[in-house]
């Protein structure tokens, strides 16, 4: 592989990389707004809105939809519509998103902001093509983050942060998300974004360690980029013309005392860089 280089900085703390149309759509979740880059770099708004956001997706149509995190709805792009309204689940806040051949969506739900390591009920709700949605998956969920789904549409994959393990799920012909297994227990590194290989490996951003790390069914670890000048690792896609280009987003952010995010979250400085890999991407997002 050669070196990382950067294709986008000046920005807040980028997000849920997803590769379209030949370009790369992305949301920076502190700016609040749905963004675009092509491969030399420049970029464009597509939306604005008033909330954080984390989740893009495209239906089948080619429309996008992307999830407001603390209002838990995810918006039409395009219309600048509801597409779907789960704020009637209560709960904390809506993270990741997925969404499949069928324009079935598969969202994050986190039930509360206690311990996450403690299964407090979170979920990933399936919303359907019309905005209907139900539990896909409950119970053993641990702030269920990054996902994706394989080539031939039978199998989810989610990345649980706080217990470091890939989670594997076989999608049910009504949608459902049954018979979870281990896909890889990661020991100790938080898992953010992912995105999946044709050789079956998932890459994985870990957001607390500030790796990238290509990782095979079982849990052995092929590949390891650093984020540089310890930034946060967030997220990455396999897009580019033959989807071996890998997209990293990573920012430096405010911490407080704690080690916590600060309330000056517009502090934050990210960046978007992207390497040439030997295996190309598959499956969805």
């Amino acid at each position: 592989m050669t070196e990382p280089r950067t294709l986008v900085d000046g920005i807040e703390f980028p997000e849920s990389p997803r590769w379209h149309n030949d370009q790369l759509w992305f949301v920076d979740m502190f700016a609040q707004r749905v963004m675009t880059a092509d491969l030399q770099g420049n970029t464009g708004v597509v939306a604005e809105y008033d909330d954080r956001l984390s989740g893009l997706g495209f239906l089948p149509d080619g429309t996008a939809i992307v999830g407001l995190m603390a209002q838990k709805k995810i918006f039409n792009i395009h219309t600048g519509k509801v597409h779907a309204d789960l704020s009637g689940l209560g709960g904390h806040i809506l993270n990741d998103m997925v969404v499949d051949n069928q324009g079935r969506a598969y969202v994050d739900h986190y039930a509360s902001s206690r311990d996450p390591a403690v299964d407090s009920g979170d979920a990933i709700i399936l919303v359907e093509p019309d905005g209907a949605f139900r539990i896909a998956a409950q119970g053993g969920l641990y702030r269920p983050n990054g996902l994706v789904i394989t080539p031939e549409g039978t199998t989810l994959i989610a990345a649980m942060d706080p217990v470091h393990r890939l989670m594997a799920y076989t999608i049910g012909n009504d949608g459902s998300l049954k018979e979870g297994r281990v896909f890889a227990d990661l020991g100790r590194e938080g898992l953010d974004g992912i995105c999946l290989d044709e050789a079956g490996a998932v890459w994985v951003a870990t957001y607390r360690t500030c790796h990238f790390l290509r990782v095979l069914p079982g849990g052995e670890i092929t590949d390891l980029i650093e984020a540089p000048d310890g930034r946060r690792a967030s997220a990455c896609m396999l897009g580019g013309p033959e989807r071996k280009t890998l997209f990293m987003t990573s920012a430096h952010v405010p911490l407080n005392s704690q080690g916590v995010l600060a309330e000056n979250v517009h502090d934050a400085r990210g960046f978007i860089e992207t390497l040439d890999v030997r295996v190309a991407g598959c499956g969805l997002p």
